[in-house]
């Protein structure tokens, strides 16, 4: 742990077994109320681990899941009851029973200055990049390029923090708009036969 660090006293850990360097704080690292860090059995998996840049901010009620690894960098800011998730278990395979199935890990990098909003969540395998931001209520489940802002559920990009509009991808039509289109068309020609 690094100097000029401040932990409140509700802040918990949550590990099996005993392994150094598995929870590492940079100097003057804030971890607010209510928040949990979850290292997860720190002896059976070698990618365990936690840790925090100098001057991150981690507000009250997160919870930094490092089961896959979390490297969270410099000047970052973690919003209130913001999840970062980098374990899940795996749905597609084995067991009707989700519990039985294996767990899956992936480490979550968020890089220098960036910020993460209250309540959103961040699955694992995802990098957030230098200086990004996440809005609040996000559910981020791909990477966040440098400097770029991502919003929604699921989160997709919305512009640059120099406020350039990024380009959205082109979605498709809803059924029901087309319905009524091909039906207008319809009694259009209708209309044009009498």
């Amino acid at each position: 742990m690094g100097v000029d660090c401040r932990i409140d006293p509700s802040v918990s850990v949550m590990r099996f077994g005993q392994r150094a360097d598995v929870l590492c704080l940079a100097d003057g690292v804030s971890i607010y109320a209510q928040t949990r860090l979850v290292l997860g059995d720190v002896v059976a998996d070698p990618c365990v681990g936690i840790h925090i840049g100098a001057r991150t901010i981690v507000n009250v009620g997160g919870y930094l899941s490092g089961e896959g690894g979390l490297e969270i960098g410099d000047d970052v800011l973690i919003g209130p009851h913001a999840k970062l998730l980098s374990a899940g278990h795996a749905i597609d395979e084995g067991d009707s029973v989700i519990a039985r199935n294996r767990i899956t890990r992936a480490k979550i990098v968020v890089e220098d200055g960036a910020w993460i909003g209250a309540g959103a969540i961040v699955l694992e395998g995802v990098t957030i990049g230098r200086g990004a931001v996440v809005a609040a209520g996000a559910l981020v489940r791909q990477d966040v390029p440098a400097g770029m802002v991502a919003a929604g559920m699921p989160a997709r990009l919305i512009r640059s923090r120099k406020g350039d509009a990024w380009p959205v991808a082109e979605t498709p039509t809803p059924w029901f708009q087309r319905a009524g289109a091909e039906l207008k068309r319809f009694f259009r020609q209708e209309r044009e036969i009498k």
